[in-house]
């Protein structure tokens, strides 16, 4: 099934939902609805699932490169690429303060033997770009 637009293709201006229906007993009710948005459904299908796939590894980027078999700052510019899309993030870059929590991360999974050093020397670049 397809997605509601929430803009018109022609005019660009915003949509009014006039009909919905019940496929299950046919009921049709006509009026004007408001359509509920969120920050998720300006996702496409493979932004959503990698949300999805973020959500089951609890956020933990290490559980992700495993799972998804991609590089740390790939995930890194996939996520801020979706945190952009869903207008959460600037496009200025990266919060400074984003980047010492994410700095802060690596020195502790370097510091607990969960990544070597190059693997860490890697994730450090991959802020930087």
């Amino acid at each position: 099934m397809n997605r509601i637009p929430e803009k018109c293709p022609i005019c660009e201006e915003g949509l009014v939902v006039t009909e919905i229906f019940c496929p299950s007993c046919t009921t049709t009710f006509t009026g004007q609805f408001e359509t509920q948005t969120s920050p998720l459904s300006r996702l496409n299908a493979k932004q959503l699932e990698f949300i999805l796939t973020f959500i089951r590894c609890e956020g933990k980027f290490n559980r992700m490169e495993e799972e998804l078999g991609i590089s740390y700052p790939t995930l890194r510019n996939r996520f801020n690429e979706i945190l952009l899309e869903m207008g959460i993030a600037s496009s200025e870059g990266a919060d400074s303060e984003e980047m010492k929590i994410d700095r802060m991360e690596i020195l502790q999974a370097l510091r607990n033997g969960e990544i070597d050093p190059s693997e860490a020397e890697s994730r450090l670049n991959g802020l930087a770009a």
